[in-house]
């Protein structure tokens, strides 16, 4: 069938003035002026810039987050701003920002700690303008997922390895600060590490967590729910978790040992209580129990609960070697004693959404490592979490009542970012005009002002 619309040409110039084709990204730098992030990676990176130095190191390191958060993925890609300087203010060359990474590389220690200690100063500020959107607002505790995955190398970089996945490139270990069902999250901790580093290795898992918890405001501290896969199962991690004076909750894998698969058989049938699946609701053909007392836990830390999970496997599932009568065994334990096993199972399992963040951050940088050194590439990391915060801290605070909360950084770019505006001045001031057809102009303006309102720190 041959068509009868006819479709008229379109001529193409480049002589549009005052266009803006990432006008949405007022909102991150309304997130910046609001949580001080910017003023503070100015004050803390200050060692770092040159005598007669043009470009502040804390600016181009902001600029930098800002354009990963926008969907740049290196380095050169900051040109995406210099090209709008009307609305980004002035950005640095390609060259001072290269010179830039190299100094942070050359003395990374205090690099890292620097923008880690902006980092946690714009976060306290973020939380406490959020009020009762902020995670652990009224009193519950905080889940601090932690989670290792693959980022795949395409070249030969420093301290690159052979993966356990067959793959070449690196480990990172993560930790990110759920949000709950009603949001997304935010990254506290990402931890480079060699493409051969374990992901069940307790030294990196508690480093990790230390690194998450300073990072956290300190009267949110006693509020902690570590979470993670069984990777961090070990006598070591637990261990240190439980140590006198440190009041962490915690949520963890355990591995399913021939001991524990005989107390299983050994359960009577009205052990086992129905488990609930993501809306809480009872789920047919899933139930759980508790082998505590059942099991040999010497020389594990006091209090831990060991719980079991009992499911039918899905329709085509392979069995494992360790599905016991038909049914795939799943244990974890925890040192948290009230609450019905059913909630403490599903409050476990909402660990996965750690996977939605990680893809996330894989969004906004974390997919490909563009430098070579490693330290250059840890310097990346930051950055990475820098966007990712920004993000995470916008949403907060003003996107918290809508569902664009939950929002992923490709669906943010596509209906908040990446609109077009053209830039209007008058009167001694600057408009920003976003075409009237745009379905999520209202969305946008509305997300704006909401940020406006709120002071700059002092």
């Amino acid at each position: 069938m041959k068509t009868t619309a006819s479709q008229r040409k379109i001529v193409v110039s480049a002589d549009g003035p005052g266009i803006i084709s990432q006008a949405g990204g007022l909102l991150l730098l309304e997130t910046l002026r609001v949580t001080g992030l910017g003023r503070e990676l100015s004050a803390q990176l200050e060692r770092w810039r040159p005598v007669r130095a043009i470009h502040d190191p804390g600016k181009v390191i902001a600029d930098l987050a800002l354009t990963l958060a926008l969907g740049g993925d290196c380095l050169a890609d900051v040109a995406m701003l210099r090209a709008q300087s009307e609305l980004f203010g002035p950005i640095a060359s390609d060259p001072t920002v290269s010179r830039l990474i190299d100094r942070l590389a050359a003395d990374p220690v205090r690099a890292l700690k620097a923008i880690r200690a902006a980092r946690a100063t714009a976060r306290q500020r973020a939380w406490a303008l959020a009020g009762n959107a902020a995670p652990g607002a009224g009193g519950e505790l905080i889940a601090l997922d932690i989670d290792a995955t693959i980022v795949i190398a395409h070249s030969d970089k420093d301290q690159a390895a052979p993966t356990w996945k067959k793959t070449f490139g690196f480990h990172p270990m993560t930790v990110f600060a759920d949000h709950g069902a009603g949001g997304g999250g935010e990254p506290l901790a990402l931890l480079l590490r060699p493409g051969n580093a374990g992901s069940n290795t307790a030294a990196d898992h508690i480093t990790a967590t230390r690194l998450a918890m300073a990072q956290l405001p300190k009267q949110r501290r006693r509020q902690v729910l570590i979470r993670t896969d069984s990777g961090g199962g070990t006598r070591e991690f637990l261990s240190w978790l439980t140590r006198p004076g440190r009041r962490l909750s915690y949520s963890i894998g355990f591995a399913l040992t021939e001991e524990a698969q005989t107390a299983i058989l050994a359960l009577p049938a009205h052990a086992w209580t129905p488990a609930y699946d993501a809306e809480g609701q009872v789920r047919p053909g899933a139930w759980v129990a508790e082998l505590t007392g059942l099991v040999q836990l010497e020389g594990w830390p006091k209090g831990m609960r060991l719980i079991v999970r009992k499911e039918r496997p899905h329709p085509g599932a392979q069995l494992r070697f360790t599905d016991i009568d038909g049914h795939r065994f799943t244990c974890f334990v925890t040192n948290t004693k009230r609450g019905q096993l059913a909630d403490l199972e599903l409050r476990h399992r909402r660990r996965a959404r750690c996977e939605d963040r990680i893809r996330a951050a894989k969004d906004t940088g974390l997919r490909n490592l563009p430098l070579h050194d490693f330290t250059q590439n840890q310097i990346w990391c930051e950055i990475v979490a820098l966007a990712c915060e920004l993000i995470a801290w916008m949403q907060m605070l003003a996107l918290h009542e809508t569902p664009a909360r939950r929002y992923e950084p490709k669906r943010l770019r596509l209906r908040l970012f990446a609109v077009a505006a053209r830039l209007v001045r008058g009167g001694r001031r600057l408009r920003l005009r976003i075409t009237a057809s745009w379905p999520w102009a209202g969305q946008l303006i509305t997300a704006i002002t909401r940020l406006q309102v709120l002071p700059a720190p002092t």
